[in-house]
Formats: C-alpha cells, structure tokens, sequence
C-alpha cells in the first residue's frame, strides 16, 4: 500500500514539472524551435571542432 502511495507522489511530481517545463515555451510548437535551436549548436560547434 504504502508503494502504490509512493509511486503515485512521483507520478503526480512527474507531471507537474512536465507542464511547468511546457508552459516556459508556452506551446509544443514553440519548445520543438527550443530543441531546434539546441541542436543547431551543438552542430555548429561540432563543425568547429572538426574544422581544426
């Protein structure tokens, strides 16, 4: 019983940091640009590593 309440709290904690991360970027749209732009640089920086 007492794990079913436990896992429950961190199921409940999961969600909630979830949709406050979401709501930073207002919309799935606008955290999809986020990841984006995340990777872009990861490349270019890479791109930069290789260049040397």
């Amino acid at each position: 019983m007492r794990r079913i309440r436990l896992f429950g709290i961190l199921m409940l904690g999961l969600v909630a940091l979830t949709i406050t991360g979401l709501s930073g970027c207002s919309t799935i749209e606008g955290f999809g640009r986020d990841v984006q732009k995340g990777g872009e640089a990861i490349e270019k920086a890479a791109d930069r590593d290789n260049a040397n």
